[in-house]
């Protein structure tokens, strides 16, 4: 009876093995949260410079616009026929030739 009773009281020893498996386990549910952030943080940052590039674009295809207007505005014949005169140049309807960039 002596004996049961030291058995009982005994601690239970924990092997090497169950230490990895601990360890193991301890490390993956630190690691999960902390990827988990990291991954919202770069995704955060991507969908940042999205938008900075989208905006970007907005800009730029106003831009293109203003100078398509210009264009427009610097080709019209009657603009044409004002510089001609300005530089003694005379104006024939056979030789012009007209281009499009479409």
């Amino acid at each position: 009876m002596v004996k049961a009773k030291k058995q009982n009281k005994k601690a239970r020893k924990i092997f090497q093995s169950e230490k990895i498996i601990y360890l193991t386990i301890i490390f993956i549910l630190l690691a999960i949260p902390i990827c988990n952030v990291y991954t919202k943080a770069i995704l955060s940052s991507s969908n940042i410079a999205l938008e900075q590039t989208k905006s970007k674009i907005k800009d730029q295809e106003s831009i293109n616009d203003g100078l398509k207007m210009e264009i427009s505005e610097l080709a019209s014949l009657d603009k044409i026929q004002a510089i001609a005169n300005e530089n003694g140049l005379s104006y024939e309807n056979s030789n012009i030739k007209v281009v499009t960039s479409e």
